[in-house]
């Protein structure tokens, strides 16, 4: 009764969101982007949406390699120096030029303290307009993988920021409102018609777009809604009020795949599910262990990945659709191998004998966050984690919230154990240690919530962002990822499979990234 309610709710906010024609393509998945302000929020669903609107200078094609956006070309001048020639002729949806200024302008705003995309540029010291259609980023020294790194930087209008007083981030923890978090206006292939937080957001065709000969079938309109009932989602596709559904419940492939008029699509994702514990902090804030941390003494992390069954989580929670992972990062990552990958194994006894020999034989109390609308099976991820867990005397106090409050929470450093997913849109494991692993100083680590600190890490994260030998550079990162693996900051889980379903009037490629670029979906 439950679920038929909440289906007649969606079915009714879908249709009237849009009425169905063969160029609108109705879209839903779980969560809805944090904000539509492209520098604020470093989240895969949040760039996902900002890419429809705003253009990075360099994208990746549905198989990741990299492609011209609004630069043309690229190349380094000198040792810490890249030029970028940007693509002429471009106007931004209100028919305004885009320039190098617009360039200068976004590079500086990324790095202001209130972005979340500024560890991705903490190597360029400026950017320069050398002509309307030139741009120069000077590094701190050289930068190898700067182009990957740009990728998922989207360049926004000086002009549109600075008459809408946005020429700052959005600061999403401290639940600033903006004009940008509403509005958009970029050079991207879609515009803006109707946002609405977490209800739908409707975005129309750019008819000023750049794009528009070489891409010429993509969606008129595209109507985003978020749906958080998983059945509800189902039902909606299945009943045809949908077209395509990011997230499909992994229960319900096999119903999805025998429906007339329906197909899916799959692929291992460039994305990894841990779990984080506050090692740094000399009391765990939400736990009955007072006056020391007991994540701080490494046969307690030890002992709690050893007693995590892995295999059970990936054939009764993930219905196979994961690979049990050694590292927090997957197979595609420049740095990853497979003998990296390798698990401690799942040692139930070897576990009790830790938490003994650390003097916590009957265990201890402690509280789990955990998203329940971002990550495939998030909450019931956790609910299999708690069981296990208690085996070895863990008693953990779930506390399950929607993504919305789950990263400010991280973000205010205010959990002691968590659930995170994380991707790698630039391809390389330097993005790993210098979001997750390197010191959080506010600049650098600035999703190392675990409070660990360790200076040979710290060195070999900068270093391997400035090494040009290809042999000397993966012998850095080998040794980051065994120092990384050996701190146990973090408990890997699995590496996740997404899947993809849509009606078969939708042509669209799957993207690794789960971050659908619906420039190249085709309505028939």
């Amino acid at each position: 009764m439950r679920l038929s309610r909440l289906f007649i709710a969606a079915a009714a906010a879908i249709a009237l969101a849009a009425p169905a024609s063969a160029k609108t393509l109705r879209w839903a998945s779980q969560g809805d982007a944090l904000t539509l302000d492209p520098h604020s929020q470093n989240e895969g669903p949040t760039s996902a949406m900002a890419q429809h609107i705003y253009d990075p200078l360099i994208q990746r094609d549905p198989t990741l390699k990299k492609v011209p956006n609004l630069a043309l070309s690229w190349r380094a001048v000198d040792a810490t120096t890249w030029e970028f020639k940007l693509r002429p002729g471009v106007t931004f949806s209100d028919g305004s030029p885009f320039t190098a200024a617009d360039v200068v302008f976004s590079i500086e705003r990324v790095k202001a303290p209130s972005s979340d995309f500024k560890t991705y540029l903490a190597s360029v010291k400026e950017a320069k307009a050398v002509d309307p259609l030139t741009v120069h980023l000077v590094t701190d020294g050289p930068n190898p993988i700067l182009p990957d790194q740009l990728t998922n930087i989207f360049i926004m209008s000086k002009a549109w920021s600075e008459k809408n007083n946005v020429v700052k981030p959005q600061s999403f923890k401290d639940k600033e409102e903006t004009f940008a978090v509403r509005n958009a206006m970029g050079t991207g292939p879609f515009m803006v018609k109707q946002r609405d937080p977490d209800v739908k957001t409707v975005l129309v065709k750019n008819p000023n777009y750049w794009g528009k000969d070489q891409w010429k079938d993509y969606p008129d309109e595209v109507v985003y809604t978020p749906i958080k009932e998983p059945a509800t989602r189902v039902a909606a596709l299945i009943s045809g009020q949908l077209d395509f559904v990011l997230d499909i419940p992994l229960q319900d492939i096999g119903r999805i795949k025998s429906t007339a008029g329906l197909k899916t699509l799959e692929t291992a994702q460039i994305r990894s599910i841990f779990l984080g514990l506050d090692v740094g902090s000399p009391e765990l804030k939400y736990s009955d262990v007072k006056g020391k941390n007991p994540f701080a003494d490494k046969r307690v992390r030890e002992a709690m990945y050893k007693a995590v069954d892995i295999n059970a989580i990936r054939a009764k929670v993930m219905r196979n659709f994961a690979a049990p992972a050694g590292l927090i990062t997957p197979d595609g990552v420049a740095g990853w191998t497979k003998a990296l990958d390798a698990r401690l194994p799942f040692d139930l006894a070897g576990a009790k004998k830790l938490m003994a020999e650390a003097g916590y034989p009957n265990g201890f109390k402690v509280t789990l966050d955990c998203p329940n609308d971002r990550y495939n099976n998030d909450e019931a991820i956790c609910q299999a984690v708690v069981a296990m867990l208690a085996q070895i005397g863990v008693q953990i106090d779930l506390q399950a919230r929607s993504k919305t409050l789950h990263f400010p929470k991280l973000q205010k450093k205010d959990s002691s154990f968590y659930l995170l997913g994380w991707g790698v849109p630039t391809l390389d494991s330097h993005y790993v240690f210098s979001f997750l692993y390197q010191t959080n100083d506010g600049k650098n680590g600035t999703w190392n919530f675990t409070g660990l600190s360790d200076k040979r890490l710290d060195e070999l994260t900068v270093a391997m962002s400035r090494e040009v030998d290809a042999a000397k550079r993966e012998a850095m990162v080998a040794e980051a990822w065994k120092i990384a693996k050996d701190s146990v900051a973090y408990l890997p889980l699995h590496h996740q499979v997404i899947v993809w379903s849509m009606s078969d009037k939708v042509d669209m490629p799957i993207f690794a990234t789960d971050s659908p670029n619906l420039r190249y979906a085709k309505m028939k």
